[in-house]
Order: structure tokens, then C-alpha cells, then sequence
């Protein structure tokens, strides 16, 4: 049985972790894990279509995908969850965005500790993969296509979710990069927390071990030299205008990027 990721305040793969043998066999390439992935996929799909997804559910899918990572030869390494549990009430959650993954496997390291949604594209709630299970979740809706409007729709939805005591990930970045580049790091998160009264929590990822595939981004090559890393910081209060404690968020994120590059 796999360890509780929650557990503790870090979380690294235990060494002795088995390997799958059919994963072995397939010479390190995707599919092994291509296939298990749309398993879970398609798992939860026709219970959110039959309404019996419900929170528990997302969570046991989302640790699915997490010890599917591991099976198939991937090591994960989370740092920061005591800065979840010290903080009272919801909060918002601003990362970088690199692969699918940390999409499929947040909740099941959020959620048991902290009632979240995703503000997310509208063509993932229209996916025909996703869609039932993204409904099931509550999120808030971007388009994409008018800033403005976006804008209000994450102004308006988030400060409801956030009365209701639910937590929000936001990827303030407008699109999927294996780098970081701060400028596209937009400051909706922050603006979002200063008018709600909430506070940031800052969310470094690497999670390149998942790359992007050819026809479609969801089935892309891993890379098991890769680790994934997520590093959760220290809950930050908002301050004036916000914009000293988005740069803090920046910092928090590019600082963590460098350190794990460094180490390639």
C-alpha cells in the first residue's frame, strides 16, 4: 500500500518501490503509463456521467495517477504541507504550470487537507475526456478570450467559493512551459486574495517528468530521470495594493525552479 502523502511535512518516493514489470518490458517508453492514466480517465469519467463523483472520489482518482508516477518508474519529492495546515480558512493557491500532471495529482494532495477547486480554460470543462469530472468540481471557468471578462468571472466566483470556505488553484500563467518566465506570471491570484482577505499560498512545481505529446498534450513521453518536485510556501498575507507580495509569490516559484535545475 502506498505511504499517506499527507502524512508528514515532505513527502519523497520510498526507494523500494516497485516497478511495474510490464512497464519494464516496454523498454521505458509512454505507453505503459499512457494506459493507465486514460484507465483512471476513463474510470472516473463514467462516474461523474452517472453523478457518483463526488470529492472522495476525485481524491482516489488523483492518487491513482499519483502512485501510477511511481509505479512506472517516476520519484516524486513535496515539501511545505505543514504551511497548508497552519493555515486557518481557504486560501488561494498560485503555481506555475508545466504539464498535466500536477492537475491530475493536486487534489489528492490539497484536498485531504484543505477543501480546493481549480479556476481552469473553458475548453477543459468542454473536453470530452474531462468535462463530467471537471463539472463535478465546481471550478471557476476562464475563456480566455476577454481578459476583462475573465477577470470579473474570477473576481465574482472566487470570492463565492471563498465565503463557502473552499481553497482555489490558480495557474496564472497563460499557458503550459517547461521554464518559468515571471512577466507571464499574471497577478489575478493576488488581486483575487487582497479583496477576499485571504491569504497566498505560493506553489513551485517541476513536473517536466511528463512531457508534451505530438497529437495531444495529455499523452506526452515521460522522462523517469526526471523528478517531480512541489514545494508548497508559507501562507502570505496581502498588503497594500498586492503587488510587493505578488513579486514574493514570483520569487518564491523562480527561486525553487533555479534550485532544481541546478541540480539536473
Amino acid at each position: 500500500m502506498r505511504p499517506d502523502i499527507t502524512a508528514d511535512n515532505e513527502y519523497i518516493t520510498p526507494e523500494d518501490t516497485p516497478r511495474l514489470l510490464l512497464d519494464r518490458l516496454t523498454f521505458n517508453s509512454r505507453f505503459v503509463f499512457s494506459g493507465l492514466f486514460l484507465s483512471s480517465v476513463f474510470k472516473a469519467r463514467a462516474k461523474a456521467r452517472k453523478g457518483l463523483y463526488d470529492t472522495t472520489q476525485w481524491v482516489e482518482s488523483s492518487h491513482d495517477i499519483f502512485t501510477d508516477v511511481e509505479h512506472c518508474g517516476g520519484r516524486i519529492h513535496i515539501t511545505g504541507l505543514d504551511n497548508i495546515r497552519r493555515s486557518q480558512g481557504p486560501v488561494l493557491f498560485l503555481s506555475n504550470h508545466m504539464s498535466t500532471l500536477e492537475t491530475m495529482i493536486f487534489p489528492g494532495i490539497i484536498q485531504p487537507l484543505k477543501n480546493v477547486t481549480f479556476v481552469v480554460k473553458n475548453e477543459l470543462v468542454n473536453h470530452w475526456a474531462f468535462k463530467d469530472v471537471m463539472r463535478s468540481r465546481n471550478p471557476i471557468v476562464l475563456s480566455r478570450s476577454n481578459a476583462r471578462e475573465d477577470f470579473r468571472i474570477v473576481m465574482e466566483g472566487g470570492l463565492e467559493r471563498l465565503k463557502n470556505n473552499i481553497s482555489i488553484i490558480i495557474f496564472p500563467q497563460s499557458t503550459r512551459r517547461v521554464d518559468f518566465r515571471p512577466a507571464e506570471f499574471n497577478s489575478l491570484g493576488t488581486k483575487l486574495a487582497a479583496k477576499a482577505g485571504v491569504r497566498v499560498i505560493p506553489v513551485a512545481i517541476k513536473t517536466d517528468f511528463w512531457g508534451f505529446g505530438k497529437y495531444s498534450s495529455y499523452l506526452g513521453p515521460i522522462d523517469r530521470k526526471k523528478t517531480v518536485h512541489i514545494a508548497f510556501g508559507e501562507a502570505i498575507s496581502m498588503t497594500g495594493s498586492g503587488k510587493e507580495d505578488h513579486q514574493r509569490v514570483v520569487d518564491y516559484i523562480q527561486s525553487h525552479f533555479e534550485s532544481w535545475n541546478e541540480k539536473k
